[in-house]
């Protein structure tokens, strides 16, 4: 296929029952293989295979975030989520008859260590008491992420997304920014009690799953669902302990220094975004005008950007502007048999549409380039702890070009973005440690829950100050807009460690930029082919876990914030 676009893609359900009978064969044949070479064309022939199935979901997956009203995709994807894990336990039997071949050592060597470490790790978290589970657990997600979506808030005269209003949040005048913030909290309040109901179930449903892996909760689990075969929970809590004691101190600092520049006495939650009294960096442009400049910006970085931004463009891979009924998130993923990534947000006219032109863009260059380096599908997107890296570390790499986005008003966007990607931090490991806390004590009722992520934000966002008569956000409602905390578990933490990746190519780009680009791209081709600390060594970057990581880390980007603020 050569003249396609995504518009054009043609859906079919595939015969589930054909599937079932493929694999079943295929197992037979693999356990009957001659050689290794006959070995290799069976591996290649079930990746080319799933690819092509994967193909017909993803379409559906894409389809009803674009559109959470399409009651035709909406159905589609129920028919998904209910019989893929149902296919599963078929996969993992090919996979045990690759694993017990003879000719296994082979595939190691042709392949890799980490192709059997992936296998193992897909092993070791799934049962089929689990299924029933993985189908209710699917239920509940897409209903939490079709209420984001159909959200409507009333507001300026106008309907609004949760998009949409968050544009109010950078608004000159303060009162409007209270009552902006203000309908945001109602939203959530409004559907708190099934917001609650969702969580509980959700908790219940996922700690039954441990269970019957014979743990005591989700938690390991949820680690093994991120692809962390290396460190565990004890790293992480370390790594949130580094930044409670090195990074909030300096926020406190930079919100001290933005309450001083706005003429407050205290920054109050709903003033965070407000970065500058005479007002925030905005796209010089509207959405197609950030299209093209973002193609230009691609083009002009290098010979790889260039050729992939033209391939997402003329392929229609993207799908960015703001809709009512679409879903309220942003993310990357892949087409895997067109070797397409396919990135999906909304802009809303604030700097938030360059980061979207940068980080998502950036999952999908780092997919792009792996899924024309690597053999298998199985190596062309990486652990989700190493996937970060890649978005945010575009994010720096765009800093030179940012005049072409916002004209004049270029280094407000860089300070601005440059202080969000550090006070951002604290806010990630707050999301972590309200995850573990869950998990671990389900027997909390939804309203204590409720009060520990209040909690987290006093040890956490010291500055967070909410208006008094806000009792949803005073008694800890703030976590509830986290979807990631009901879709993904476990996955935000990646947020954070990759922060410090990101801070550390800033540095490398002021130091040698060709040296660094020539590592972003080793980092992007390797896809998920090694470990995460392997990958870490091989894009030369360090450790953020270890003790004095996260100083190290953030060094170079505090020493420019504070030179900034002393300015100001």
């Amino acid at each position: 296929m050569e003249n396609w676009t995504f518009p054009t893609l043609e859906y079919s359900r595939p015969d589930f029952d054909t599937v079932r009978s493929y694999l079943t064969e295929l197992k037979s044949r693999v356990e009957n293989v001659p050689d290794a070479e006959s070995l290799f064309s069976l591996i290649y022939e079930e990746d080319e295979y799933f690819g092509k199935l994967e193909l017909p979901y993803e379409l559906v997956y894409i389809r009803n975030t674009l559109d959470t009203t399409d009651e035709f995709y909406e159905k589609e994807l129920e028919v998904f989520e209910e019989i893929l894990p149902t296919i599963t336990p078929l996969q993992l039997a090919v996979s045990d008859a690759i694993a017990a071949s003879p000719f296994r050592k082979d595939v190691e060597e042709k392949f890799g260590k980490q192709f059997f470490v992936q296998m193992d790790l897909q092993k070791r978290r799934f049962t089929e008491k689990n299924i029933p589970l993985m189908q209710q657990e699917a239920k509940l997600t897409t209903e939490y992420q079709k209420i984001m979506a159909t959200c409507q808030i009333e507001f300026d005269g106008q309907t609004l997304n949760l998009y949409g209003i968050q544009k109010y949040f950078e608004h000159e005048d303060r009162e409007v920014r209270k009552a902006a913030f203000r309908a945001y909290s109602d939203f959530y309040e409004k559907n708190e009690p099934r917001l609650e109901e969702i969580w509980s179930e959700l908790i219940r449903i996922r700690n039954e799953m441990g269970r019957n892996l014979g743990f005591e909760n989700f938690i390991p689990v949820g680690y093994m669902q991120q692809g962390r075969t290396d460190y565990g929970m004890e790293e992480v809590a370390s790594f949130r302990e580094q930044v409670r004691k090195e990074l909030v101190p300096l926020c406190e600092k930079l919100y001290a220094a933005q309450a001083k520049r706005l003429g407050v006495d205290n920054i109050m939650a709903y003033d965070e975004k407000r970065v500058f009294p005479d007002g925030n960096a905005t796209p010089a442009g509207d959405d197609d005008f950030m299209v093209e400049q973002a193609r230009k910006m691609y083009h002009d970085l290098s010979p790889e950007t260039g050729e992939f931004i033209d391939f997402m463009i003329d392929h229609e891979l993207m799908d960015l502007k703001n809709k009512p009924g679409k879903a309220s998130t942003g993310y990357m993923t892949s087409l895997t048999s067109l070797r397409a990534p396919y990135v999906f947000s909304c802009f809303n006219q604030t700097i938030f549409d360059m980061q979207v032109l940068t980080h998502e863009l950036g999952h999908a260059f780092a997919g792009y380039m792996a899924m024309r380096a690597q053999p298998i599908s199985d190596y062309f997107s990486e652990s989700t702890d190493i996937a970060e890296i890649h978005s945010m570390t575009m994010e720096q790499f765009a800093y030179p070009y940012a005049e072409w986005f916002f004209g004049e008003q270029a280094d407000k966007f860089r300070f601005a973005h440059l202080q969000e990607a550090i006070t951002f931090v604290p806010f990630g490991v707050a999301v972590d440690e309200f995850q573990h806390i869950c998990y671990a004590h389900p027997e909390l009722t939804p309203k204590e829950r409720t009060m520990q992520w209040r909690k987290l934000e006093q040890k956490y966002m010291p500055w967070r100050k909410y208006d008094e008569d806000n009792d949803f956000y005073q008694r800890g409602g703030y976590w509830y807009h986290k979807l990631h905390i009901y879709l993904y578990p476990f996955y935000y933490i990646n947020y954070t460690l990759t922060t410090m990746g990101a801070m550390e190519f800033k540095k490398k780009m002021a130091d040698d930029h060709a040296k660094a680009w020539e590592d972003y791209l080793n980092l992007c081709k390797v896809g998920g082919s090694k470990s995460y600390l392997e990958t870490l060594r091989l894009a030369n970057l360090a450790i953020p876990f270890e003790q004095g990581g996260v100083e190290r880390a953030i060094s170079y980007a505090r020493d420019i914030l504070l030179k900034e603020i002393e300015k100001m």
